[in-house]
């Protein structure tokens, strides 16, 4: 199955064919993707990332064939460019740039080819902090159903996109991360990095955040914020009461 390429910083992934429809997820810029259905203007897709399924306008993005199987470089932090018509774009984190070329100052996608305003830099690809550090650098960012990038983003998109800039693939939705990595046992022996992951009435994984130190979590709820944590869930000190309900931690191990 012919693959293809995100060239829009990002696209959103839809539950049906209409603009009306609710927004599952979003594709990212340099993000690969397959076409498994059509509708009209629409296309369903599934991301070869996080091989999430969803329907996306055709306008919002070009079926650019990949050019090849290259590795895509995750950014850690926005990316001001110049697009090859001198247009400006400025990619956030999360997106992909390929052929990365620091003493000139480009990279390229699909065989054009982007120029960074103030030059590229190895630091706009690479972590040297922990995971819970590369959190907390996308305090405040606002809450977006469906949202994978700091400029609007939900709980386990945010969590999936931390572990992204650390070349861990983790998958899209709370529910799905729930199942990942190591069991831990007790809050008590719970580590920075460590998820967290609550539920509602009915058992259901519904929310998720990264333990940042013994006894605080952050999670993107109305924004990415820190509370604290304890065995029973998220305290939210401005209402005096449990915002969620702890159901399981799980231990995501970073090569």
């Amino acid at each position: 199955m012919e693959r293809y390429i995100c060239n829009n910083v990002y696209v959103p992934l839809r539950s049906g064919p209409s603009h009306k429809s609710e927004m599952l997820s979003q594709m990212l810029f340099g993000e690969k993707y397959s076409v498994i259905g059509a509708a009209g203007s629409w296309i369903k897709i599934e991301t070869a990332f996080d091989r999430y399924r969803g329907w996306i306008d055709a306008c919002h993005n070009s079926l650019t064939p990949c050019s090849g199987d290259g590795k895509g470089f995750v950014l850690n932090s926005p990316l001001a460019c110049l697009c090859e018509d001198k247009t400006p774009i400025t990619l956030e984190a999360g997106c992909e740039i390929y052929s990365p070329d620091f003493a000139g100052g480009t990279f390229s996608i699909a065989g054009s080819t982007f120029t960074v305003t103030g030059g590229l830099h190895i630091n706009h690809i690479t972590v040297d902090e922990s995971v819970s550090e590369t959190a907390t650098r996308f305090l405040n960012s606002p809450y977006l159903w469906g949202g994978r990038v700091p400029s609007g983003i939900d709980c386990s998109g945010f969590t999936q996109l931390v572990f992204k800039i650390h070349g861990v693939a983790i998958a899209r939705d709370s529910w799905q991360q729930a199942g990942e990595g190591l069991p831990v046992g007790f809050i008590n022996d719970a580590r920075a990095g460590d998820l967290a992951f609550f539920d509602n009435d009915l058992g259901q994984i519904t929310h998720t955040g990264m333990i940042l130190s013994p006894g605080l979590v952050i999670h993107a709820s109305g924004s990415v914020r820190i509370d604290p944590v304890d065995h029973h869930g998220i305290f939210r000190k401005e209402t005096g009461s449990y915002s969620h309900r702890l159901r399981t931690i799980r231990r995501i191990l970073c090569t």
